[in-house]
């Protein structure tokens, strides 16, 4: 079904997650850092402390919000192919985004080389669990935040929703299985997202839907995360969409390469309209 750009996005300011330091990385100093990483092909965030929330608002909305938290292997935050661009895609058609910078490990001046060298050999994974630790706070945080203010947001508090890519998609997951109920978001979306040190056998009673979206060819084997995520989201009865591309490799986000794969975003439109999220209402 078509998406019409109907609306004019605004970004507003961020807002701080936490009136003082975040809880768990009190006595962190480093500074936060942004710049262009060749090896993803797009800028980074890096050694984010404070974690915060964008919100980019439709001026006429339809209800719906969705948080986006980009990926970048729990080290960076590719912020704009998985952040910016997907908030402004979705506000653009009446969806209230929020992009979210939550925690990550931190890092010296390249936190992308660091991150491949560990994964190279074999030492990405654990700083990676714990650190995901920190970023549920924030995820969670998030989740309320959006909620408690959803009459000066113009959104309905019962269809705030969570998208996130890679380990985006890891944190997404997460916050989908959190047991706080308060801050479990209505729907969520892991894309190419990766399963690593979760148990995601048995969904938590109430969860709402799901869409998911990866590559066969996932140079990190994360499709297969995707099916196994599928699987169990049915087998527990809840409403699940998965879309496996042939082609599209890792981190395709809002990237072009001339292949369906480019198009997911549109059959994510698709699925919060038939699913009735995006009727205001």
């Amino acid at each position: 079904m078509p998406h019409p750009i109907t609306t004019t996005a605004s970004t507003l300011d961020p807002i701080r997650l936490f009136d003082g330091p975040a809880p768990g990385s009190e006595t962190w100093t480093h500074d936060e850092m942004s710049y262009f990483a060749s090896f993803f092909e797009t800028d980074v965030i890096t050694n984010v402390v404070v974690p915060t929330l964008t919100p980019v608002l439709p001026a006429s909305g339809n209800g719906a919000a969705v948080i986006v938290a980009p990926g970048g292997g729990y080290h960076a935050l590719s912020i704009n192919r998985e952040g910016f661009e997907v908030a402004q895609w979705l506000a653009e058609r009446g969806v209230a985004a929020f992009v979210l910078k939550y925690r990550l490990v931190p890092s010296g001046d390249d936190a992308v080389a660091e991150l491949i060298e560990k994964m190279t050999k074999g030492r990405a994974e654990a700083e990676m669990a714990e650190i995901a630790k920190l970023a549920l706070l924030d995820a969670e945080a998030a989740v309320r935040l959006v909620r408690d203010r959803a009459e000066s947001f113009a959104i309905d508090p019962t269809r705030v929703g969570f998208i996130g890519f890679s380990a985006g998609g890891n944190l997404t997951l997460r916050v989908a299985f959190t047991d706080d109920a308060a801050a479990r978001p209505d729907f969520v979306a892991p894309i190419y997202a990766a399963a690593h040190d979760l148990d995601v056998s048995t969904p938590p009673q109430g969860s709402g839907p799901m869409f998911l979206a990866a590559a066969t060819n996932d140079q990190l084997g994360l499709a297969s995360h995707s099916l196994d995520i599928y699987r169990h989201w049915h087998a527990a009865g809840m409403p699940v969409e998965l879309h496996l591309y042939a082609e599209g490799g890792h981190g395709f986000g809002m990237g072009t390469q001339g292949l369906p794969s480019d198009t997911w975003i549109e059959r994510f439109g698709d699925w919060l309209a038939a699913s009735g999220l995006t009727m205001a209402g």
